[in-house]
């Protein structure tokens, strides 16, 4: 079984996520050799999962075309449409924040969210955040401060397709809207398809029938 992920993770008590961050500085974002690097017996290779490798681990994913998503006990969604009425992304609402989780169409080289990190904080600090970088489990992660609000973005690069989760929630509550973004990506499935698409392309969303019922009943 194939896992796609940037970095192996630890099995131990004492880590924590985003624990070597540093401060970027304008314009500089902090590169993959920032990830935590660990050795022996105590690692294994974290999720998402490409659709030709997704474990049989009986966990209950919602089936959302592109994304198989984990969505925990409690969980409440809310569905983002655009103008066309589309569905843009489909956001889980926790008592500790909102995770979204996105997948894209991605070279075969890989390495797009390394590009997408450094424009992605670009804009963040043009709508007046406070960004830093951070080293986690996939590498590279960006946390911001906008207002009351702090944001916490990842990005993994797999076969064909880059998925990005990000979680938004209180400051106080950061290290569990942390671990709870972590658990969704680790356990999410990523359905690439095998058409092609231009790179950065969203991969689409397709809501399960008694979900889009519900909305067309709501719609009128």
């Amino acid at each position: 079984m194939g896992l796609f992920g940037r970095r192996k993770r630890a099995e131990r008590d004492d880590y924590e996520p985003g624990y070597d961050e540093q401060d970027a500085q304008d314009g500089d974002v902090a590169d993959d050799d920032l990830a935590p690097e660990f050795e022996g017996d105590l690692f294994e290779y974290a999720g998402p999962h490409d659709e030709a490798d997704a474990p049989d681990d009986g966990l209950n994913r919602l089936d959302l075309g592109s994304v198989r998503l984990p969505v925990p006990d409690g969980a409440q969604l809310q569905v983002e449409m655009d103008a066309n009425r589309a569905v843009r992304a489909v956001h889980v609402v926790t008592p500790v924040g909102q995770l979204t989780v996105n997948a894209y169409a991605a070279p075969r080289s890989g390495g797009l969210w390394r590009e997408v990190c450094g424009e992605l904080a670009e804009q963040l600090r043009g709508d007046g955040a406070k960004v830093r970088s951070a080293a986690g489990e996939w590498g590279q992660e960006l946390v911001a401060a906008l207002g009351e609000v702090q944001l916490r973005f990842i990005g993994v690069d797999g076969p064909r397709w880059m998925l990005r989760g990000v979680v938004a929630g209180p400051p106080d509550l950061a290290e569990q809207s942390t671990h709870a973004l972590y658990d969704l990506v680790r356990g999410t499935v990523v359905v690439r398809g095998t058409q092609p698409m231009p790179v950065r392309t969203p991969l689409p969303i397709e809501l399960p029938p008694s979900i889009a019922q519900h909305i067309q009943a709501q719609q009128g």
